[in-house]
């Protein structure tokens, strides 16, 4: 009897192996859930729709974004890591905290073992907004009603731990200002407060174009190592003395023990979406940085690289709480 018991777990076991490898084979068969940890509205969300749905015409199935909002954009993978099942059929994007977050305060994910990284895409371009009726014209008048005002001055961000959020805080130490964070889920809810006046300016990536161009808010400073192609004018915090360049690289991972055959699918087609006209206009349109593109194997370094880039910065700036 011992032997038929274990010669039925083994039966069962190929068929098992058999059914994962002919689900790998023949993937995908139905729509693929892409998990956007940003609120609906903001510039994460404009993009990762676009690029869903320029991905799915070459991965033969519909990419449906679901929005899981919270904790610094890392609610959403880390709900995939606990329950989505390796078949290829949830991911999520993948933003620089998810590197950072485990490093400052107790997580339920690990980024090095909880998920398969399938593809880096693009990077932000950050900045600091206000109201076009602000009495400030420039990076300058902004810190200097800082100094002068110690906390009143409020400013938005996706999110505590955020690059947006450190940078500020690392920017205000530098200065001997005392600033008052506001946190919030998303670039669009930011955005809001902002407009309606609740908060004084918002450290954010570029969901916020339209309203620039559109003269509704003023842009005070960039992040990047050079001047952005869309508004030349407005300098850099590295021109302007501070040493600092803040870029934030996103993309696209699954949970762990994805197969390779569908991860190479996934990556595949998320690259071909990359490439489509559709979804390089709104890179255009927010300004965005093009040059982060990584294969797996590449992301999966990063990953490992990042992940202890992070805690470096994270035991420097005093942030583990």
């Amino acid at each position: 009897m011992r032997f038929k018991a274990w010669g039925l777990v083994f039966c069962i076991l190929c068929s098992a192996l058999v059914a994962a490898a002919a689900g790998a084979q023949n993937f995908p068969e139905r729509p693929v859930a892409l998990i956007v940890p940003w609120s609906p509205g903001g510039g994460t969300d404009v993009a990762m729709r676009a690029l869903a749905e320029a991905t799915g015409k070459h991965l033969g199935q519909r990419l449906i974004v679901e929005n899981r909002p919270g904790a610094a954009g890392t609610i959403g993978p880390a709900w995939m890591a606990r329950n989505a099942k390796p078949d290829g059929y949830v991911v999520s994007q993948m933003p620089i905290t998810v590197f950072r977050l485990p490093h400052t305060t107790k997580t339920d994910f690990d980024p090095l073992s909880d998920f398969t990284w399938i593809i880096n895409l693009t990077g932000y371009t950050f900045g600091v907004v206000i109201r076009a009726d602000s009495p400030w014209k420039t990076w300058q008048e902004f810190i200097a009603y800082a100094r002068a005002n110690p906390g009143k001055l409020s400013y938005g961000t996706p999110g505590t731990g955020t690059s947006l959020h450190i940078t500020m805080e690392d920017i205000a130490a530098r200065e001997g200002v005392k600033l008052l964070h506001v946190p919030f889920k998303g670039n669009a809810e930011a955005t809001a407060a902002l407009l309606g006046g609740h908060i004084m300016a918002s450290a954010d990536s570029t969901g916020w174009a339209e309203l620039i161009d559109a003269g509704k808010l003023r842009l005070l400073v960039t992040w990047g190592a050079q001047r952005t192609k869309r508004w030349p004018n407005v300098p850099t915090l590295k021109e302007l003395g501070y040493g600092i360049v803040s870029v934030s690289p996103y993309g696209i991972a699954g949970p762990r023990g994805m197969d390779a055959k569908v991860v190479r699918v996934l990556h595949d087609a998320f690259k071909k979406g990359m490439e489509e006209p559709a979804f390089q206009k709104i890179l255009e349109r927010l300004d965005q940085q093009e040059n982060f593109y990584m294969n797996s194997e590449d992301y999966a370094r990063y990953a490992k690289k990042t992940f202890e880039e992070e805690k470096l910065y994270v035991d420097r700036m005093g942030l583990k709480q």
